[in-house]
């Protein structure tokens, strides 16, 4: 259930409505926009008379929730969310332009990309520290290693950090050292690490889309973090599994103006995992940033050949600065600032 206050509503007038809501031991969110206040009420609504609340002056209408998320609701947030990554905006007319390896392999590969990839204009470094595989046998990461060499390459170019978070014993450490916390695809309905991300991590968190996810089942995993504590939650779209078996996955680029309708939470997109071939990443970037996203996720490797892991879909730095330059020109078309 939403109130919707009359313009220029004074915050004690909403305050003393929010707290009729609460003595009935609800749950209330108030979000002040440029126009409009709202208060979003979290619970059982059926105890509330929608006629009772507006008998307030101030109230201009109740509105009820279909959607069983709430907090990630665009209803109960209409303004965009910018979610600030050490400095970086993420979301509004902001771009995101995260690069890095798929996993950390050492220190001099790491700073070397880490230093090209912010000379392209990048403005965060990605890097596995620890790699969820699907098979036993493959490269796992480096683990808390892997951490300390994305430290080192963040002390030399200044860049904040991205990783993914595969289990609530590291969120210590990812706090301590991690800029923007991953949850990977496989993870993404791990309820019960959602839950401790959301109550204890203090840095933003990504959230990449399941495999074979629907939006809803997407939106409602970030609602978990959400309602457990960490509101600054970006989706990240990841490339979908179908039919298709030419590309590793199907990237969804419908995602983009669904979500945006749905949600008031950045959405950024990672062409790098949805097609799984290099030459893929550079026509699904640029399409995702026509179509309005809020910033692109890509693999960067100066020796795809050799790499340990997702090689094959691994952007060159030479060939990752020409698109960034292409991705400008496109950003300043839909009034993105790269």
């Amino acid at each position: 259930m939403i109130i919707v206050f009359k313009p220029k509503t004074s915050e004690e007038d909403v305050k003393k409505v929010s707290s009729q809501i609460e003595a009935k031991g609800l749950t209330t969110h108030i979000v002040v926009g440029e126009d409009v206040t709202i208060c979003g009420i979290i619970g059982d609504t059926t105890i509330v008379d929608p006629k009772q609340i507006e008998v307030s002056p101030v109230v201009e209408r109740v509105m009820h929730v279909s959607e069983p998320y709430k907090l990630a609701n665009r209803a109960f947030h209409p303004d965009d969310s910018i979610i600030d990554v050490s400095g970086v905006k993420v979301g509004g007319d902001h771009l995101a332009l995260i690069a890095g390896p798929c996993s950390v392999e050492s220190k001099e590969q790491v700073i070397e990309i880490a230093k090209a990839a912010k000379a392209a204009g990048a403005n965060m470094l990605r890097g596995g520290a620890f790699k969820p595989r699907t098979s036993p046998y493959a490269f796992q990461g480096m683990g808390t290693e892997g951490l300390d060499i994305l430290v080192a390459a963040k002390k030399e170019t200044g860049l904040p950090i991205v990783s993914e978070l595969m289990s609530a014993d590291y969120i210590e450490e990812f706090n301590e050292k991690v800029d923007l916390v991953q949850i990977g695809a496989r993870n993404m309905q791990n309820f019960d690490l959602l839950k401790e991300v959301g109550k204890r991590c203090t840095k933003p968190v990504l959230l990449k889309r399941g495999l074979s996810s629907t939006y809803e089942e997407w939106i409602m995993s970030a609602e978990y973090i959400m309602a457990s504590g960490n509101p600054n939650v970006i989706l990240c779209e990841r490339g979908v599994r179908t039919f298709e078996s030419y590309t590793r996955n199907t990237l969804d680029l419908q995602a983009i103006p669904v979500i945006k309708k749905l949600t008031h939470l950045p959405i950024i997109i990672d062409p790098s995992h949805a097609g799984g071939k290099w030459w893929l990443v550079e026509p699904m970037a640029k399409a995702a940033v026509a179509a309005g996203c809020d910033g692109l996720m890509i693999e960067v490797h100066n020796n795809p050949e050799c790499a340990l892991c997702d090689g094959p879909q691994s952007l060159k730095p030479k060939k990752y600065t020409e698109l960034i330059e292409q991705i400008r020109e496109i950003g300043h078309i839909v009034g993105k600032e790269v």
